[in-house]
């Protein structure tokens, strides 16, 4: 009786193991994929971003802006990581504009790096109700 007992305590156990760790591995699929897409995103547009002039810039963030707003309008994947990429990369324009500035310029840059697609999509979801 012991024995069975063990090897059903022994089996959901690894029921519970083998379900994390799939889920685990499908979150850092997903994530790697950002991560990519992200990284293809950057060196796309670094050059031309880092050529952008302050009104280029502000026309670019108040589009995100706005469309990040809309709640009849819902950003696909590379469209979302396109603008948070090209915001982050203006960040090295601007502490090579204002070199005193270049700790709060790194920060934004990591910030806008870390924004994150499923994120978007919940405050998407929250805007509706």
């Amino acid at each position: 009786m012991k024995r069975i007992k063990l090897i059903i305590l022994f089996s959901i156990m690894f029921f519970f193991a083998f379900s994390s760790w799939t889920v685990n591995a499908q979150e850092k699929i997903a994530n790697s994929n950002d991560v990519f897409l992200k990284e293809a995103i950057y060196n796309e547009n670094r050059v031309k971003v880092l050529n952008f002039s302050l009104k280029e810039f502000d026309a670019l963030f108040f589009e995100f802006s706005d469309k990040k707003s809309n709640p009849n309008l819902v950003l696909t994947k590379e469209e979302f990581y396109n603008y948070t990429i090209q915001i982050a990369i203006f960040s090295d324009r601007l502490a090579t504009l204002y070199p005193d500035q270049k700790e709060i310029a790194a920060e934004n840059k990591k910030k806008w790096f870390a924004e994150n697609y499923e994120d978007y999509l919940l405050s998407k979801a929250s805007q509706k109700k």
